[in-house]
């Protein structure tokens, strides 16, 4: 079967993005290429490889051809390689202008030659394949917008309708069978101008994806309007509208039967906010309003064992990791931590490599968990997750290899020898990646994975400075008396949420609430755990509530950072995401894709107010603990907490 097929070459897909608006055939607007982008990973077997596109390829075009398809999905293993395809085309198009569209774009494609993934999207059509599986996939980077440069006939009016159409098929879209929907309306009573528009998303996601995907979308064409025209891509969905008709006004859908009701949960009473926000309020809404939707079912994470249909991990022999780390020679150590001491290692056939040697004890149980847990996270693949690459057991000793991070972890960047040097645009990518990487672990990866002991030392930074999680998955690993706090719970003080910490709640709004500790720490460059003097005694997250409370956002900012190189609106946007993440209820606090897609967002509704965290009086008896390669550390402390401010 197909599932039980090896994955030779499984790799993580980051994007060369190359954007054009130019027409590729004649004038159609079906072959106008509004993204092209090719993965910078080359397949292994491009025999197999290009046998296998090729397959899919030909099994798309049936569909859509001979089964009259709109949207088709495709998958095809020769010998040991893997390729998923998928193809859509816009529902208001023929049949034949659907597979003319899939003719150029399967045409197109094919100048990534040996690229592992690719795709291309046009007004009529996307065609996408990976040697990963992609289908539910929605919001990624490389999501755009492309605005028409005439401003609409009727200027400001349509600017206003447009507002209003778009916000209403955002929000109907996920609602309707087949996630699509067109509508037309006049812009003036008995006028002769009105607003077409589209939305649509891959009929694979979620309905609360879909709802991710276009609040984005929305967001995104806010800044064409009041221009004619606009578009807006993403993985996982497409937006459109104009003043000039682009498909029959038969195709249109009464969308007005979907936007009645509302949110029940907490987020709705941002519904009673009038007046000019009201727009804004509801892309809000939009966006949090995910938690009424049910999440496609997945295996639960106590059982580990779950990874049977996974590809294993490598097994290095343990002489050949003492070889490369020089004996494990303390040269090479780049640090140590709660899992264990990391060292840097050359192998045989000159790749560097992180070692890390884990220190778990000897029982049958671990043993099993180990090989069980070891190969669940060696199929984690996201461009913000460190890669585990293999790993070696010998005797009481288990040993990782991960890809190796020259640039080390991001607290040296915000408070050791590399301080300072992190620019506002570089902080805010680290924003936005790792919380890429957490939402993939939390609820896109087929098992939930939650972290623990997310840590300014826990997130790497590549040689572009792009975040990369590390140690996710080993806290399941670890031994009941090996805890780092002294309540028997994983994690680190000052990170770590009150409800986990005091009563041991685990949930990934734990690793939400540790996520938005370390975005203060990346805006201000004080550490979590740090009382300055010139702060009356408070630590990081009470200085920043007080700050908040007062409207003074800007006193957070890191002094190293000139003004000039950050928005003011932006700062504060920020701050409020992290204390939205930082609430004493954990059920207040958004989830990890709610976050991307509030960071994508370009506003944020000011009376989306955050409550008042929990704060951390914390002692700290012991040396913090040395960042890894791989980013683990440990502080070990005792802490009190206190459920008022002050």
């Amino acid at each position: 079967m197909m599932l039980q097929l090896k994955l030779v070459f499984i790799t993580l897909v980051c994007w060369n993005i190359l954007i054009s608006y130019d027409c590729v055939l004649g004038d159609s607007q079906t072959s106008i290429v509004l993204n092209s982008s090719c993965s910078t990973f080359n397949a292994s077997n491009l025999r197999s490889f290009y046998a296998n596109i090729n397959g899919t390829f030909l099994d798309l075009k049936n569909q859509i051809s001979n089964e009259s398809k709109h949207f088709a999905t495709s998958q095809q293993a020769i010998g040991e390689v893997i390729v998923f395809s998928m193809f859509q085309c816009r529902n208001y198009l023929s049949k034949n202008d659907c597979v003319g569209c899939f003719n150029i774009a399967s045409t197109k494609i094919r100048s990534c030659s040996a690229a592992n993934g690719a795709r291309v999207i046009y007004d009529g059509c996307f065609l996408r394949y990976e040697s990963e599986r992609f289908y539910d996939q929605t919001t990624q980077q490389g999501n755009g917008v492309i605005c028409g440069n005439k401003t609409a006939k009727e200027g400001t009016a349509f600017g206003t309708i447009g507002h209003k159409v778009l916000m209403d098929i955002q929000l109907a879209t996920p609602k309707i069978k087949g996630f699509f929907a067109a509508t037309k309306t006049q812009v003036t009573p008995g006028g002769n101008s009105s607003v077409y528009a589209v939305a649509q998303c891959a009929e694979t996601v979620t309905e609360s994806g879909c709802l991710a995907c276009l609040a984005v979308g929305y967001s995104n064409l806010q800044t064409c309007l009041p221009n004619s025209d606009g578009r807006a891509y993403d993985a996982g969905c497409f937006m459109r509208y104009s003043e000039t008709p682009f498909f029959a006004d038969n195709q249109t859908i009464d969308i007005t039967a979907y936007l009645k009701g509302g949110s029940s949960n907490k987020w709705a009473i941002i519904g009673g906010v009038v007046g000019g926000v009201v727009g804004l309020v509801v892309i809000i809404l939009a966006i949090l309003g995910w938690r009424q939707y049910r999440k496609p079912k997945r295996a639960p994470r106590g059982n580990i064992l779950g990874a049977t249909d996974l590809k294993g991990p490598v097994n290095y022999k343990y002489s050949d990791l003492k070889a490369a780390t020089k004996n494990f020679n303390d040269e090479n150590k780049l640090g140590e931590g709660g899992f264990g001491d990391v060292y840097k290692g050359t192998l045989k056939n000159g790749n560097v490599v992180a070692v890390k040697k884990l220190v778990l004890g000897k029982s049958s149980k671990i043993d099993n968990d180990f090989e069980s847990e070891v190969k669940l996270i060696s199929n984690v693949h996201h461009r913000n997750l460190v890669r585990l690459l293999g790993c070696c057991s010998k005797s009481q000793e288990r040993i990782l290899v991960y890809e190796y991070m020259a640039n080390s972890s991001l607290d040296k960047f915000l408070f050791g020898n590399k301080q300072g040097s992190l620019n506002w645009k570089q902080r805010c990518n680290i924003i936005l990646g790792t919380a890429r990487g957490l939402a993939y672990l939390h609820e896109e990866f087929h098992i939930s994975i939650i972290h623990r002991d997310i840590k300014s030392s826990n997130i790497l930074l590549d040689d572009n400075l792009h975040p990369k999680i590390a140690d996710f998955g080993l806290a399941r690993l670890l031994p009941g008396d090996r805890s780092h706090l002294s309540t028997g719970v994983a994690g680190t003080l000052g990170y770590t949420a009150p409800e986990y910490a005091i009563h041991g709640q685990l949930s990934e709004k734990a690793d939400t609430y540790s996520y938005g500790i370390v975005v203060l720490e990346i805006i201000s460059g004080q550490k979590s755990t740090e009382m300055k003097v010139d702060d009356d005694g408070e630590f990081l997250l009470q200085k920043t509530w007080k700050l908040h409370e007062r409207g003074m956002h800007l006193e957070l900012v890191d002094k190293v950072l000139d003004p000039n190189d950050y928005d003011g609106e932006e700062v504060k946007k920020m701050i409020e995401i992290a204390l939205l993440c930082t609430q004493a209820s954990a059920g207040m606090r958004p989830t990890m894709s709610e976050v991307v897609v509030l960071l994508q967002t370009r506003s944020l509704v000011e009376h989306l107010q955050p409550t008042m965290p929990v704060f951390v009086e914390t002692n700290l008896r012991s040396r913090e603990g040395h960042s890894t390669s791989t980013g683990s550390s440990t502080s070990n402390a005792t802490a009190s907490f206190s459920l008022s401010a002050r």
